[in-house]
């Protein structure tokens, strides 16, 4: 890029981010009845404006099969009228939901009449910056607007096409309930340098969210000036214990590897108590195998396989730390639960970690000791998500530790301050 390229390139990023400044105001300040209300609109202009969006998708569609991407990137990208009526059950969900500004989470009364409360108010201006996942363009959008923030979307280059025609749509419902356009701005520059614009940006980016692989998330959270909450890479296990009923096992193996293989909640890897992985690994694996998937083995997983015949390679080191969001699964045979428990601790991204047992103690222990957003027993990977834990929709899942953890909702894009009543006291 030019020198001239790049002093445009960063003066087009920062007037958007001047723009979105200016709207900040606005909508922190924005009744509850009117961020509704654009929510309202923007649903309806999804569903209106459906034919171009869709079309719009098919360009982004065709281009990325072009260019030979791997077919689960190519799921991630595909919108359809189903997936486009999901987008828009998330905002109407959304819209239903207790908007959280304004909330008193705490009040103090002190001895000298001081009357301190704790209020939820809107972060500010939220830099997201994603790959090519359209749906996340609206969910971002929702989530912002219902809290009274602003956001300023970079998605990935091969979803631009949908994510102008999508943002087209969010600015009619803002338009209609009378709020700025500027609340929700896309960055439609593909060049990565608008990225360390936005992440640099201190004074004008409250916040910045990466969501994508592990190369955007570490980039965002390594480049960074501006404060960062980072969305996990999904390097999920399922545990299969001893005490594992075997059908519950292996229906929640299959729906947790194959439901959808290209998000960060699926399983990546399978781990299988020593005692019963001779009686219960080879029908499970059956019936990953019929749905495509190939399986990577330890030696004992791959003895039991092959005797079975069923296909499955040796796995390599490289498989127990890999999120593939693929039709790929690594299996591992280990002795104890104590073992299953060092192995995640080793491999595992903090995301989602789940254990099948009917042992209650060895569940207890399981979740107890496990270090991740969201651990689960006897259910699937699949519903770490925040349309599933009834947020409506989420901004990303976060597997840190502070402000926010796991699926980050409405109350995740708030902070607080605290208001003070006084009656004329003073400091002695």
């Amino acid at each position: 890029m030019s020198v001239d390229a790049k002093a445009e390139l960063v003066e087009s990023v920062r007037s958007t981010l001047r723009g979105a400044q200016a709207a900040k105001r606005h909508m922190a300040t924005a009744p509850t009845r009117v961020k509704n209300e654009a929510l309202s609109h923007m649903a309806d202009a999804i569903w209106a404006r459906r034919s171009e969006i869709l079309a719009a998708n098919a360009a982004d569609v065709d281009a990325a099969r072009r260019e030979g991407q791997p077919a689960a990137r190519v799921d991630r990208l595909m919108l359809d009228e189903a997936r486009l009526q999901q987008i828009i059950e998330g905002v109407r969900e959304v819209e239903a939901l207790p908007d959280p500004v304004g909330e008193e989470v705490e009040r103090i009364l002190r001895p000298n009449g001081l009357d301190i409360r704790k209020v939820r108010v809107p972060m500010g201006v939220i830099a997201m910056i994603y790959e090519a996942r359209p749906n996340v363009t609206v969910d971002a959008a929702v989530l912002a607007v219902k809290t009274g923030n602003v956001a300023v979307l970079r998605g990935g280059s091969k979803a631009l096409r949908s994510n102008q025609a999508l943002v087209a749509a969010i600015h009619d419902g803002l338009r209609q309930a009378g709020l700025p356009e500027a609340a929700v701005s896309l960055v439609a520059h593909a060049d990565r340098d608008a990225v360390d614009v936005l992440i640099r940006a201190r004074g004008l980016v409250d916040l910045a969210i990466p969501r994508g692989g592990a190369g955007l998330i570490r980039r965002v959270v390594e480049n960074a000036s501006v404060p960062v909450i980072e969305t996990g890479v999904g390097n999920c296990h399922v545990y299969v214990d001893r005490a594992a009923n075997f059908e519950m096992a292996a229906r929640i193996v299959v729906n947790a590897k194959t439901q959808r293989p290209s998000v960060c909640n699926a399983a990546e890897t399978l781990l299988v108590h020593a005692e019963i992985a001779d009686a219960w690994l080879p029908e499970a694996a059956r019936a990953l195998v019929e749905r495509g998937v190939e399986l990577r083995a330890c030696p004992r997983a791959l003895d039991i396989l092959r005797r079975a015949g069923i296909p499955a390679v040796a796995a390599q080191e490289a498989d127990w730390e890999t999120e593939y969001l693929d039709l790929i699964l690594a299996v591992r045979v280990v002795d104890t639960l104590e073992d299953a428990i060092a192995h995640i601790d080793r491999y595992g991204t903090q995301h989602s970690e789940v254990i099948v047992t009917e042992d209650e103690d060895a569940a207890r222990v399981f979740l107890a000791s496990i270090d991740a957003a969201a651990v689960y027993h006897n259910a699937s990977s699949r519903f770490t998500d925040g349309f599933e834990f009834g947020f409506g929709a989420e901004i990303g899942i976060s597997t840190q530790k502070m402000h926010a953890r796991g699926p980050m909702g409405l109350r995740e894009l708030t902070s607080y301050k605290y208001v003070v009543y006084g009656h004329g006291q003073v400091r002695e």
